[in-house]
């Protein structure tokens, strides 16, 4: 009879501290809030060299799931925490500059989430969130806003509004792919040939949506956010950026 052989598991030190780790969040033993032992402790407990504890430990960091304070005292050592946001845009917008995802993957899932999250945050939007909407577009419209300024304002607008959905996960999706084409949104706008005009024309489509949304007409806010999001991300698309 023939022996069925597996090939034997190989992984480096840190990726079983990895491992360990994420047990213990899946478990519910470690929570957002929760400190890890000093890594004195914690490398011996483990079984491994604290150089390794600390790579498994950056790997957590880079991804949003802990954070790190040296020195002494209270805050001293590394902590669980809950921070997908910047995580997933960085690695998202890596992705993008390696040609794993084109651009037109991107466009598609802009439409796709942001359609979404107008459509539900005509339902579910909070008052004091549509109200700082209004405060980000009025900020875009100040005299001298340079393009720059404005992107991060844009940024923050359409960011708002998914989270005014109410969903939290297509929110931050929402941040993280928008982060994802930063770089490129922010060279189409400090190359358009007429700066002011095509800040007011972005603007007149952002005041559209947000006059919408307040009125729950849903449906219709998606379908201008779909063009205005296939009328300026489609050119990028179109022009190879």
């Amino acid at each position: 009879m023939s022996v069925e052989w597996e090939p034997v598991r190989q992984a480096r030190t840190h990726e079983l501290v990895l491992e360990r780790i994420e047990q213990r969040v899946v478990a519910g033993e470690l929570k957002a809030g929760d400190r890890l032992p000093p890594e004195r402790e914690l490398a011996p407990v483990l079984g491994v060299s604290r150089s390794a504890l600390r790579e498994a430990l950056r790997v957590l960091e880079t991804i949003g799931v802990l954070v790190a304070q040296s020195g002494r005292g209270p805050d001293a050592g590394a902590r669980i925490v809950r921070n997908p946001d910047d995580a997933l845009g960085r690695l998202l917008r890596l992705h993008v500059a390696l040609g794993s995802y084109s651009l037109q993957d991107v466009l598609e899932a802009r439409v796709t989430l942001e359609r979404h999250s107008f459509e539900a945050a005509a339902e579910n939007a909070p008052a004091e969130d549509l109200d700082e909407a209004e405060r980000i577009l009025h900020r875009m419209r100040a005299p001298g806003v340079t393009a720059a300024e404005f992107s991060d304002l844009d940024t923050r607008f359409h960011v708002l509004i998914a989270g005014a959905s109410g969903n939290h996960l297509i929110s931050t999706l929402t941040a993280a792919v928008r982060e994802s084409v930063r770089p490129m949104i922010l060279q189409a706008l400090e190359g358009a040939e007429d700066w002011p005009a095509a800040a007011d024309a972005l603007n007149d489509e952002h005041a559209r949506m947000l006059r919408l949304v307040r009125a729950g007409e849903g449906a219709q806010a998606a379908d201008v956010a779909e063009r205005h999001i296939r009328g300026f991300h489609g050119g990028l698309v179109g022009t190879g950026h």
